[in-house]
């Protein structure tokens, strides 16, 4: 019983994929506003990536920013990859738990109102 427990763990590990990444649950934005920004980075080498973030009128923006920071520092620090190299290969923005509140409507009745979540990742690849 152990072994094939054990067999399974090596084979996950050797399956799983190697690119840095980084990735934050349960961000307080739509993930269709989330994606928005996502596609003005994806593709694009990461100084240039952290640039067009800095300088978008976007709520989500400071948020990935922070995501794109982190899977830089897992890169450069755990996998030991050149920064100049790197370019951001995939990132998306997937939908999370929504609140659901309600707010005060007229003649005492209420409407619901839709908290959306969102997790956020973002995967980092180097230039061959």
């Amino acid at each position: 019983m152990a072994t094939n427990t054990r067999e399974k763990g090596v084979a996950r590990a050797e399956s799983r994929d190697k690119r840095p990444h980084a990735t934050a649950k349960y961000i307080r934005i739509s993930s269709r506003k989330a994606g928005i920004v996502l596609d003005l980075i994806r593709g694009k080498q990461v100084d240039q990536a952290l640039a067009i973030l800095q300088f978008t009128p976007k709520a989500a923006s400071p948020v990935i920013y922070k995501v794109l920071s982190s899977a830089i520092a897992n890169a450069v620090n755990n996998l030991e990859m050149n920064r100049s190299d790197l370019y951001v290969a995939e990132c998306f923005a997937n939908p999370g738990p929504t609140l659901k509140r309600y707010v005060a409507r007229s003649r005492g009745s209420a409407s619901p109102m839709l908290k959306r979540t969102c997790h956020i990742s973002v995967v980092l690849d180097q230039k061959k």
